[in-house]
């Protein structure tokens, strides 16, 4: 009954399949075949098969499994995976789900479940694609299986919501609780979400209303700045030059070093957050002082400890040198001052057996 309400297979198909004579490749018709894109049938574990394309980029850091929206094919999306895969300098990879284009079977939830880890486990074996090198995206009704594939890859590099839904059932009423029944709980999966994820929604969306991506990005565990695409639509969020900027900023971002994202979001949060903190230790410093005027000068010693350790290691190890650098000269001048003494002790020694040795001699 659910499959029936959320899934809309285009009728007929806007592409075909066929295979060539001569090279035994698969080409999609009617596209002309490009030298860096691959053609695939793949089978799942529920026993359908389906079509997958594969376009490669010679700079690619960082593959992209789309998941694409309801009422479309791969005919449909050919020439945006294209432009996608030499925009944003990635590899992707797009698939039909059982039911849709050339691929076999019925369109349902579980399906499509076993759909996206039939590609998501051939750009692994058959590509060599690392689970820290994937970033799933998911349009629309593909935020289902994204979401649902992504909250079980603890590894992965990233996710991009495009006009997701936050259940099934949430599309057609605006209900408090998750049912049995409902499909596509993607309001409680997002939190198990370990991976940073960019959520980009049109705030005119006449299909899945802006709260749905709103309240999703609440939910984010690493929250990504969002896109809200201003009069943007729930088909034409692509047609908006802001779309393909956030989106290269977005893996730009992502495919830095874990330490590195880590850094630059600690450095964000700490922009945001170290005018209320200097507040709140000066009110404590303030409070101490009104009782007496000196514990101030004992207090703004570990204050400006506290700053420099703030400002990173660098400072601290400048202080500590410095204090080492003290240390020495103070226990060099030490050991100088007692040879000294030492000297002096010997000289003061060999003085008094000399007038030692005149009285002998005068007596």
């Amino acid at each position: 009954m659910a499959a029936k309400f959320a899934f809309f297979p285009p009728n007929p198909s806007s592409y075909k399949l066929i295979k060539d004579e001569l090279t035994g490749l698969l080409l999609l018709t009617p596209f002309p075949h490009r030298e860096n894109v691959e053609i695939l049938k793949l089978p799942t574990r529920r026993g359908t098969e389906i079509v997958a394309v594969y376009v490669r980029h010679p700079m690619a850091s960082s593959t992209l499994l789309y998941s694409h929206g309801n009422a479309a094919d791969l005919g449909q999306m050919y020439e945006l995976f294209i432009e996608l895969s030499i925009h944003l300098r990635v590899n992707l990879m797009g698939y039909d789900y059982s039911g849709y284009g050339q691929s076999s079977g019925k369109p349902s939830e579980q399906n499509t479940y076993s759909d996206i880890e039939a590609v998501y486990k051939c750009l692994e074996e058959s590509y060599g694609a690392k689970q820290e090198d994937i970033i799933l995206y998911g349009q629309s009704v593909g935020s289902g299986p994204t979401l649902d594939l992504a909250a079980r890859l603890p590894q992965l590099r990233a996710v991009v919501l495009h006009s997701p839904i936050l259940s099934g059932l949430r599309v057609m009423y605006p209900v408090k609780r998750s049912y049995w029944f409902d499909i596509y709980k993607n309001i409680d999966k997002i939190p198990l979400v370990n991976c940073p994820v960019l959520i980009v929604h049109g705030t005119s969306d006449e299909v899945v209303d802006c709260s749905h991506g709103k309240q999703l990005w609440e939910l984010c565990k690493e929250k990504y700045e969002p896109l809200w695409l201003k009069g943007g639509n729930h088909c034409d969020l692509e047609l908006f030059p802001e779309y393909i900027r956030h989106l290269k900023k977005f893996i730009t971002t992502v495919e830095k070093s874990p330490s590195q994202r880590y850094s630059f979001r600690r450095s964000t949060d700490q922009q945001f957050e170290q005018p209320r903190k200097s507040t709140d230790v000066f009110e404590v410093t303030r409070k101490s002082t009104d009782r007496r005027e000196k514990p101030r000068k004992s207090t703004d010693k570990p204050e400006k400890v506290k700053s420099m350790s703030s400002n990173g290691g660098d400072m601290l190890e400048k202080l500590r040198m410095t204090f080492d650098h003290k240390e020495r000269s103070r226990r060099s001048v030490d050991c100088h001052e007692k040879s000294r003494k030492s000297v002096d002790h010997q000289l003061e020694k060999g003085r008094k057996s000399v007038d030692r040795l005149d009285r002998i001699r005068t007596g």
